[in-house]
């Protein structure tokens, strides 16, 4: 199959119109980094767009400018200003092991008036809203684990070697019809969803592009592996029942099997991975290099400080029967109250 990168997206003001004209033409110098909202969104599509250069790049432009100087300073710039925003809006943790079992743990947990997007889905959601979400979650799903790869170079031992086998079963264990990026991509399908990858990258807003751009500094910096780690272990430990209850919400929608498969798949999977990631990559990461609990620490509240303002959006929205895209889907209300 032929893969294509996908095309540049529009900007949406003067830091993100600079990047991109930057990218469409040679770079230039860029102006100074000067935004009032560090989760808004100019600086998260503008940052998106430069680490999208460490994937899989954008149409026409030169693959070379991934290590371009000029780029790569506006970049830094940029991750001070979200990096600083949540050290700001992040609890700060004591550094220790036990303040790190004490975060997996309360993961572990959900209280009995549970509230968030699977919750709403399983008990009211409507299939236009199914939809939505999976086109909001394809910036993150159609390169799953992609962004987590990176830290494997910066592990050691015990820790690297749990990675590596979370990571296989990411990538199907080799068996690339079994990759979560593909089942995703079928599940897309089934749903009449665009599964060209980056195909909703116009739509998405802040918010959704946030959770990708942490993962993404994350995994770049060799700073931020301790980070890296707390914010994989969040995913793994609360997807086992947050993809049962989408399950659930799918079959009372009377969606297609090819649908469920990529949720089916993580019930299982992620119950597994819960216990490696714990107790086969944090355990003995911190054994050899206990510095980093605080940052595991960090890692974990500032995924799920980005996880509840994409799940706030969503949730504000839909209960004023809106969608939370910037491009609403064809099923969407605002379409059709049009119709």
């Amino acid at each position: 199959m032929l893969v294509e990168p996908p095309a540049l997206p529009e900007p949406r003001g003067p830091l993100s119109a600079a990047v991109i004209g930057s990218l469409r033409r040679s770079p230039e110098i860029l102006p100074p980094v000067e935004v009032t909202d560090p989760y808004g969104e100019d600086l998260q599509l503008a940052l998106y767009c430069l680490y999208e250069l460490h994937y899989r790049g954008f149409a026409g432009v030169d693959e070379d400018l991934e290590w371009d100087p000029a780029l790569l300073t506006v970049r830094r710039a940029m991750e001070q200003v979200f990096l600083g925003a949540l050290r700001d809006d992040v609890a700060p943790s004591d550094g220790t092991a036990a303040a790190v079992d004490a975060e997996l743990e309360s993961l572990l947990v959900e209280p009995v008036d549970a509230r968030g997007v699977s919750h709403h889905l399983r008990r009211d959601g409507e299939r236009w809203q199914v939809r939505e979400y999976v086109a909001h979650r394809s910036l993150y799903h159609l390169k799953e684990a992609d962004p987590q790869a990176w830290v494997i170079a910066r592990l050691d031992g015990p820790a690297k070697a749990a990675l590596v086998t979370v990571e296989h079963d990411e990538y199907g264990a080799g068996d690339p019809d079994r990759m979560h990026a593909h089942l995703f991509a079928e599940m897309m399908r089934a749903l009449e969803l665009d599964a060209t990858y980056g195909a909703y990258l116009d739509a998405a807003p802040a918010a959704t592009l946030a959770e990708v751009n942490l993962m993404s500094m994350c995994g770049l910096h060799r700073s931020l592996r301790g980070a890296l780690v707390g914010q994989f272990a969040a995913v793994e430990l609360t997807s086992s029942p947050g993809s049962d209850r989408l399950v659930r919400a799918m079959r009372r929608l009377d969606l297609p099997d090819a649908a469920v498969e990529f949720y089916a798949e993580h019930v299982e999977a992620d119950a597994v991975h819960e216990q490696v990631v714990r107790r086969g990559v944090i355990a003995p990461l911190l054994a050899a290099e206990p510095a980093l609990a605080a940052d595991v620490v960090f890692g974990i509240r500032a995924s799920g400080l980005l996880a509840d303002r994409f799940g706030d959006l969503l949730l504000e929205r839909w209960a004023e029967d809106r969608s939370a895209l910037c491009h609403p889907l064809p099923d969407a209300p605002e379409h059709r109250a049009a119709s």
